[in-house]
């Protein structure tokens, strides 16, 4: 099977497939720098996550030990 591709004019990185009238973007320099920055963007929002649940966690604690201290304080002595 034979593909054939034409230039799309005005376009470097820019070819059409004549079969199916795709355009197909060649410029895989551009493509890595994308997948590096989606990559950078993904790990980020992980690592935000990952301080949400610790906040949430350490938020936890804290209502835990005020509640500790108003069951001492209340307590009869």
């Amino acid at each position: 099977m034979i593909d054939y591709y034409a230039k799309v004019e005005g376009h470097l990185n820019l070819i059409r497939d004549l079969k199916t009238n795709a355009i197909i973007n060649t410029d895989t320099v551009s493509l890595d720098s994308y997948a590096i920055v989606k990559q950078k963007k993904e790990r980020e929002l992980q690592r935000i996550d990952a301080i949400e649940n610790e906040l949430s966690d350490i938020k936890l604690s804290i209502n835990e030990i005020k509640q500790l201290l108003k069951d001492l304080a209340n307590e009869p002595r």
